[in-house]
């Protein structure tokens, strides 16, 4: 899980990183924070390694994850088939420079 705290508690850290995991899977890219987008790297790949061995265990492993079923699917039945080559390295963080607001560096987390 990630290493960084974020400022926020345990189980808000863990329902943020659920969501992103969620909503990177179903767009294939976001756009987020850069120490968000380095922490995300670690589940979101987790959950294609899941997809590459793509039997029911690994299925429900995923959906104990990931808040929606419809995202599970297209994860075991688009997104695992393609990288069953690759032996790793699913994500590309690409830097986008800094949020007006507060100055955060921005990053897009994409699935390569």
């Amino acid at each position: 899980m990630p290493y960084r705290k974020l400022g926020r508690r345990s189980d808000h850290r863990r329902s943020l990183f659920r969501n992103l995991v969620t909503s990177a899977l179903r767009y294939e890219k976001i756009t987020t924070t850069e120490a968000k987008a380095k922490d995300l790297r670690t589940p979101l790949e987790h959950m294609i390694t899941l997809a590459k061995r793509g039997d029911l265990h690994a299925r429900r492993q995923a959906l104990a994850y990931v808040r929606s079923e419809d995202v599970v699917n297209k994860l075991f039945t688009t997104l695992g088939p393609r990288y069953m080559d690759r032996p790793g390295g699913y994500t590309r963080i690409v830097k986008l420079g800094t949020r007006q607001g507060d100055a955060a560096p921005i990053c897009r987390i994409e699935l390569v």
